[in-house]
Formats: structure tokens, C-alpha cells, sequence
């Protein structure tokens, strides 16, 4: 009877603790560069923390960001993705079009398309995503697919890199 008293007591006194790292940004946004063999097509994928996208929205000064309930939250976190990813094939700025968006656990997941390229392009890529609102954003970047993937990792402030794409 003791030990549950404690236990309650712990579990109260810990519940407001747990809160802050609940809704803490993960400062992390993942990117993957691949042609899609069915269609064809060069497509960029970009996950990011719902929480992290609704505080970049409100950083450019979006009164309420509801990225999980408004088609237009997630489209406006989308141009801002597109400015904010660099992508180029050979030399060439890629016109990365907006496919569309969906939330997936607990991440807003943003398609982007563009025209495959040859065999083997040299891909540039700089992905400064969120690193406008922290400085310690940390930004992945797969190329490729499979077992043939380059990952790239930048941070504000960090220079384009490029690689074949396979």
C-alpha cells in the first residue's frame, strides 16, 4: 500500500515534466531525392515534424498554422520547403513541382516532382529547412534509393553538396 502511495506520488509529481518534451521541437527534417521507376519521375520527399512546420509558419507570421486540419497550412509549409531546398540536376536549377502533402504519425510528409533526369546526374543539393528559425536544425538528405543512397547532412549556413544520383 506504501510502495503504490509512492508510486502515485512519483507519477504525479513527473506528469508535468513530461509535458515540455512532448511538445519540444525535434529540430531534424528529412529528405529523400530518388527517381520513382514507375513513374518515371524525379521526386522529392520531405519529412518534418508537424510542431516544427506550424513554428515556421507562425516564425513568417501565420496567425494559426493548423498543419493537421488546413490544406493551406500545409501548402504555405510547402512553398517554404521549396524555397528553402536547393535542388540541382547537371548545373540546372530541377522545377520541382508541388504534388501534394499528408500527415503521417506524428510528420507532415511534402511531395515535390520534377522531369527524371539522365542516368547518373550530378545532383546539387543544400537543404536549409527550419535553419531560418534554429540554429541547430539539423537537415538529412538521401540520394538515391535502395542500397545505393548518398546521405548528406547540413546545418545553417552549410554550402550546397552534390553527387551522382543512382
Amino acid at each position: 500500500m506504501l510502495r503504490r502511495l509512492a508510486l502515485m506520488i512519483a507519477l504525479v509529481l513527473a506528469a508535468p515534466l513530461a509535458l515540455p518534451v512532448a511538445a519540444h521541437q525535434q529540430k531534424i527534417a528529412i529528405s529523400t531525392v530518388s527517381v520513382n521507376p514507375r513513374t518515371d519521375r524525379l521526386e522529392a520527399v520531405h519529412q518534418v515534424p508537424v510542431h516544427d512546420a506550424e513554428h515556421a509558419l507562425r516564425a513568417q507570421g501565420a496567425k494559426t498554422p493548423d498543419i493537421v486540419g488546413s490544406a493551406d497550412s500545409r501548402e504555405a509549409f510547402a512553398r517554404y520547403v521549396a524555397r528553402r531546398f536547393l535542388l540541382e540536376v547537371d548545373g540546372a536549377p530541377a522545377a520541382m513541382e508541388y504534388v501534394g502533402s499528408e500527415i503521417t504519425g506524428g510528420s507532415l510528409m511534402v511531395y515535390l516532382e520534377a522531369p527524371a533526369p539522365r542516368a547518373n546526374a550530378t545532383v546539387r543539393v543544400n537543404s536549409q529547412i527550419l535553419t531560418d528559425v534554429w540554429a541547430r536544425q539539423e537537415n538529412r538528405v538521401n540520394l538515391g534509393s535502395g542500397t545505393d543512397v548518398t546521405t548528406f547532412i547540413f546545418s545553417a549556413g552549410d554550402g550546397p553538396r552534390e553527387a551522382p544520383l543512382r
